[in-house]
């Protein structure tokens, strides 16, 4: 077998984006064969591939989830080093075996930095066939120590979404503005009250919630015309699934009440809405009880997203953090680099628990 290093820097060098994962699609697939799964699966929901460790689907089954795709300045978030350290975890399943009566899959899953992976692989009904007591993830996490356990109770990422709201009104003569319906008005509105939904940073739970102004399109450069037609978009964000619901219903209640008044016609557009990924409490204790690592608790959830959440609305489970160090540079960073000695490392934490009682 290749070091596992070695295949970390070929799947660093070759990234593929989300729906263009085909290169680790295929490394993946050949490397798997080399543990002996009793199943693989490939080209699950595009360029995902399921490795499944078991042959009788009724037994409890543990699910453990790497994503796979890199952002379009290539992996620099360390989606490499998480399908290296799933294909190191089936490494070590092959050579020490399972508990008995008990199943292990591994997905390796495409399109995470979309929102849209996690759903397909759901949509496959693979996973639906087996008795998932357990599914978990992990991101690795710069700035903290190498190999600590990043924990969460309850959410461990928020939910958040994009919205496009486009407000048409009646485009005229730039001197007599009065025949016409310019949303100018109504966006500088729309803004001063999306502003009122940032919460304190370190609000919890419920409490928390944000509202990203993204981008305003307004009119056209031509002088001689009064703008007719506006676009306004945010980036909504909350910790909970509820409280998401909730806080697009009122800005979108703000939003028609704006557009009624000043007689525009409205129409809204989500885009790449992810869920809150909201841990069960049991397994986050078991993966503190079972992980032989060192643990650090979060005092607030992370505001980016995660697109693991969807697996949560199905199957018990729960995602943490593990460090890779704390001068390591930012996820996202055109440096950044994941490191190789967090590969085996992140693979024995799995490793322990899918050993572990089950739940």
């Amino acid at each position: 077998m290749k070091p596992i290093n070695t295949i970390r820097h070929d799947l660093h060098t070759h990234p593929g984006i989300s729906g263009e994962e085909w290169y680790s699609h295929n490394l993946i697939a050949s490397q798997l064969q080399e543990c002996h799964p009793d199943n693989i699966h490939t080209n699950v929901g595009g360029f995902g591939v399921i490795a499944v460790w078991g042959t009788e689907p009724s037994h409890p089954t543990i699910a453990i989830r790497g994503d796979i795709d890199a952002l379009p300045i290539g992996h620099r978030c360390g989606h490499d080093g998480h399908t290296a350290i799933l294909l190191q975890l089936a490494r070590l399943i092959a050579e020490e075996g399972l508990p008995a009566n008990r199943n292990v899959i591994l997905i390796f899953q495409p399109e995470e930095e979309t929102g849209t992976g996690s759903q397909k692989i759901l949509d496959a009904g693979i996973l639906q066939q087996y008795n998932i007591r357990a599914i978990y993830a992990l991101h690795n996490l710069p700035g903290f120590p190498l190999g600590t356990v990043v924990l969460n109770l309850h959410t461990f990422a928020a939910a958040s979404t994009g919205v496009i709201y486009h407000l048409s009104g009646r485009a005229t003569h730039a001197s007599t503005p009065e025949k016409g319906i310019n949303p100018g008005l109504a966006v500088a509105e729309i803004i001063q009250q999306f502003a009122r939904f940032n919460s304190h940073p370190d609000a919890l739970g419920e409490d928390f919630r944000q509202a990203t102004l993204i981008c305003i399109q307004l009119g056209e450069e031509a002088f001689g015309t009064s703008a007719g037609d506006a676009e306004v978009m945010f980036t909504l964000r909350a910790y909970t699934n509820d409280a998401m619901e909730h806080l697009l219903n009122e800005a979108n209640n703000i939003v028609g009440e704006i557009a009624s008044r000043h007689h525009l016609v409205l129409s809204h557009l989500l885009r790449d809405p992810f869920r809150a990924t909201e841990n069960c409490s049991a397994h986050v204790e078991h993966i503190e009880e079972y992980c032989g690592c060192r643990v650090q608790h979060l005092l607030t959830p992370f505001r980016w997203s995660e697109d693991f959440a969807n697996y949560l609305l199905h199957f018990p489970g729960a995602m943490f953090g593990i460090g890779s160090g704390e001068h390591h540079v930012e996820l996202h960073h055109p440096d950044y680099d994941f490191p190789d000695d967090l590969i085996l490392p992140a693979a024995q934490v799995f490793h322990r628990l899918i050993k572990a009682p089950l739940l």
